[in-house]
């Protein structure tokens, strides 16, 4: 027992070890210290149970036990009794602190400040790891498997850290993990004896061997490449989202758009820069527009059932000749056309091009640089926007009313009208469009009733902390509480435009304000990030629509086709003009109207395939009872199934030889022979392995090494006294299985599946209330078939790694060397 409270502790000290990459997340060393309590309970807990020589499950349910008292006590509620049993207050603290944690998630950039949700978090994955650790390496002697929850801790930062995970938490993980694994060596060498050199000389076990000093120079050398390979190989220093796609290899940026152009969540993007609390200089920009609209990059315009989506682009060079939009033109559109240069940070890493909309000539760019016309998106495949200076050509467009309005329809079987309008069916949207549209008889007119609807004056109000709703769907959410920024508005107008039949998408992009204009410059920052609606008009091409209300938006760009609907009517904008009320905090901007409102929305999805009326809402402990429920069927299931399988078996026809066997009572009895004998001997093979395995259920020994014959008349014995009906069963099955071993003709015409349950009524009536139960609910026959074929299993690793490794040790170094004197 004493080796085996050292390995328990060697155990969760190398689990504290392989948590050490999580210093890369958080700023402070808090969580270490509260791990490190957790762990060290979880750890006493378990040489406590082993002290009294509890099983295996005991010892799980003792560190189960041990790490909720140190979470009670770590992160109480205030409801505990003598301030460290939990209570069902407790519980529901636990359950608010992990919903807030999702929530934290999306709102904190790496590294993070010492928040409740998330050090709850982060204790309770490392407690449940140090669980597991302790069952694979003590429990279950398979040190080596433990490294596997230990690689789900160190997977945590790679997957959310922007940059490469440093070096030193991974060795330092990597020593607790081969601690681990040595400690158990020297405990089970220990065990054996001596050891031996192979040179006749017996070796201390403390004393390294040749082929140990071998192993740990391999170790040496495997962990100096593991940290050293990814410094040399392009491509490997980024984390989780660097790799998402294809890209230049320099990381994902700060706005975390890297990847291909059809890969990236604009919406989660956005949603993540806005809640920034570090302004970072994106994009410098300067051109001869004096009131330049929107800086665009990108545009979703696939609705799914999930929400909006960004669509794969298609394009030619942006070299080549581009369309011309001022050939377009027509009474009551003006176009004109200006020149712009764009200079994008190091901050801004991604496989777009930020442009004002319709450029027709561009300078800088190479051959791998795309323009999608249908898009209006300069993209690329292999390049990074990151560090590049480029200038193009573009023009602008405004419009009149009465131009919009006397534009056509488009026709039943226009593929933009079958593209841009389809929408999930959603009861809610639907009455509130058909509303808005009662009566108008041009597109422009409905366009203009929806885009009015989402003003102050209906109760629409901006903020970042918009929190979720309790309809069946994100758009009648949204549409209940009128509360969301800039993302929210852009994709609830485009999915109402859409609804009453005319094409819409969201673009995203920069406002020209806070960033401040010297002489046309305009310094661009995560700040300053938007998103706006564009709605098609036939003949004329994508509008811009901006429905987030004005005076949250510092260089909001409003026009006569679309004016802000909040301000009064005299001071309505001429075409092309900017109204941002100044003082008001920014839109692209984590602050806000209100300075708490930092809580990030779960990036507008406006999933629309569900009723809209209201879902039920179920405990969020509902679905880890469920599980765990149908964790615990298993066995029983397996059993069942493997029961009935066994008894499904028919009875063989009877044959027309007769057996006399002496110790058969009743003389005579027919046996079977040719196929039929086969099919009596698989019965009698499978009545005798149900009877084994309903020994094992009801804890009845259970000798493999004697005969059948020699079982039966032993449980006849010893169990099954005073049951005449049960012994003669039991008799039966072990004449069946003799037969079927050693004779040339099997019996046949039995009734094995009767005596099998005349056998298994008897052992029930004689067990106790818990053996009966456990045979229900987990039969041990099930579990100790499921540990065998989990030993044999990693014996045969063992196996084919043991004979790798000889394989390997043909090709070592050592062997060049052969000639050298020996010791």
């Amino acid at each position: 027992m004493t080796a085996a409270r050292n390995l328990g502790f060697v155990a969760a000290a190398a689990t504290l070890l392989a948590a050490a990459p999580l210093s890369a997340i958080f700023q402070r060393w808090t969580w270490l210290v509260e791990a490190a309590i957790a762990v060290a309970v979880v750890a006493g807990a378990a040489a406590l149970s082993r002290l009294v020589r509890s099983p295996l499950w005991g010892q799980v349910l003792a560190m189960l036990a041990g790490g909720l008292l140190a979470l009670t006590w770590v992160f109480p509620s205030g409801a505990e009794l003598l301030g460290f049993l939990p209570t069902p207050g407790t519980f529901a603290h636990f359950g608010e602190l992990l919903g807030q944690s999702v929530q934290d998630m999306r709102t904190y950039g790496v590294k993070v400040p010492d928040v409740d949700s998330l050090l709850f978090l982060s204790v309770l994955g490392i407690a449940s790891v140090a669980v597991l650790v302790d069952v694979l390496s003590v429990g279950l002697r398979r040190p080596a498997l433990a490294g596997l929850p230990m690689l789900a801790i160190y997977s945590v930062p790679v997957a959310i850290y922007v940059d490469s995970v440093p070096a030193t938490p991974f060795v330092v993980g990597a020593c607790g993990y081969l601690w681990l694994l040595v400690t158990d060596n020297v405990d089970r060498v220990r065990r054996f004896g001596r050891r031996f050199t192979g040179e006749g000389r017996d070796v201390d076990v403390w004393e390294a061997s040749p082929l140990a000093a071998a192993g740990r120079r391999l170790t040496v050398l495997g962990v100096a490449l593991a940290v050293a390979l990814p410094l040399a190989v392009p491509g490997m220093t980024g984390g989780l989202l660097a790799t998402a796609g294809a890209g230049t290899g320099n990381g994902n940026g700060r706005p975390g758009l890297g990847g291909s152009p059809g890969r990236i969540d604009l919406f989660a993007a956005l949603s993540g820069q806005l809640n920034q609390s570090v302004s970072a200089d994106l994009v410098k920009v300067r051109t001869n527009e004096p009131s330049p609209f929107y800086l665009r990059f990108g545009v979703a315009d696939e609705l799914r059932p999930d929400g909006f989506r960004t669509r794969v682009p298609s394009g030619r060079p942006v070299g080549r000749n581009l369309p011309d939009p001022t050939e377009r033109g027509g009474r009551g559109v003006e176009r004109q056309r200006y020149r712009a240069t764009v200079e994008v940070t190091k901050n801004l890493n991604m496989p777009l091009l930020p442009v004002f909309a319709e450029p027709v000539k561009t300078e800088g760019l190479n051959s791998r640089w795309l323009y999608d016309p249908n898009l209006q998106l300069v993209f690329s495949n292999g390049e990074s926007s990151r560090g590049r200076r480029y200038s193009f050509d573009y023009v602008r467009s405004t419009y009149s009313p009465a131009a919009l309005r006397a534009a056509p329809s488009m026709s039943a079987d226009d593929p933009v009208l079958r593209q841009q309008v389809w929408t999930p069916p959603v009861p809610k949207v639907d009455a509130l469009v058909t509303q808005l549209v009662r009566g108008k008889q041009n597109d422009y007119d409905k366009v203009r009733a929806i885009y009015d609807y989402f003003s102050v004056e209906n109760g629409f109000s901006y903020s970042l902390a918009t929190k979720g709703g309790t309809s069946g769907a994100d758009i009648t959410d949204f549409l209940a509480s009128k509360v969301g920024f800039c993302q929210q508005y852009a994709a609830a107008m485009a999915w109402l435009v859409r609804q009453a039949g005319i094409p819409a998408r969201v673009a995203f992009g920069f406002t020209n304000g806070g960033g401040g204009a010297d002489g046309g410059t305009y310094v661009l920052t995560n700040r300053n990030l938007h998103a706006w609606t564009e709605v098609w008009f036939g003949g004329i091409g994508w509008v811009p629509f901006d429905a987030t209300p004005a005076g949250y938006v510092p260089g909001s760009v409003r026009s006569a086709w679309a004016p802000d609907t909040d301000a009064p009517e005299e001071s309505t904008p001429v075409p092309g003009s900017s109204s941002a009320p100044g003082g008001v905090d920014p839109s692209a901007g984590p602050n806000g109207p209100d300075a708490a409102d930092r809580d990030t929305d779960s990036g507008l999805s406006l999933k629309g395939t569900g009723p809209a009326e209201q879902a039920p809402v179920w405990p969020w402990w509902t679905a880890g009872v469920l599980a765990l429920l149908a964790l615990l069927a298993v066995p029983a299931l397996r059993r069942a199934a493997l029961r009935r399988r066994r008894g499904s078996r028919s009875a063989p026809p009877k044959a027309t030889i007769v057996d006399a066997d002496a110790a058969t009572p009743g003389g005579a009895r027919e046996v079977a022979v040719g196929v039929t004998a086969d099919r009596a001997r698989a019965d009698a093979h499978a009545a005798w392995d149900e009877l084994l395995d309903t020994l094992v259920d009801f804890r009845v020994r259970v000798d493999r090494t004697e005969t059948p014959r020699a079982t039966a008349d032993r449980l006849v014995r010893e169990t099954l006294t005073d049951d005449g009906e049960a012994g003669s069963a039991v008799r039966l099955l072990g004449r069946a299985e003799e037969r079927a071993r050693y004779a040339r003709d099997p019996l046949s015409g039995e009734a094995l599946p009767p005596a099998l349950r005349a056998v298994r009524g008897a052992l029930a009536g004689q067990a106790d209330r818990r053996t009966r139960l456990l045979a229900a609910v987990l039969p041990p026959s099930v579990l100790l078939r499921w540990r065998t074929a989990l030993s044999d299993t990693s014996t045969g690793l063992v196996t084919t790694s043991a004979r790798l490794r000889r394989r390997l040790l043909r090709w070592s170094p050592r062997r060049i060397l052969a000639g050298r004197p020996a010791r």
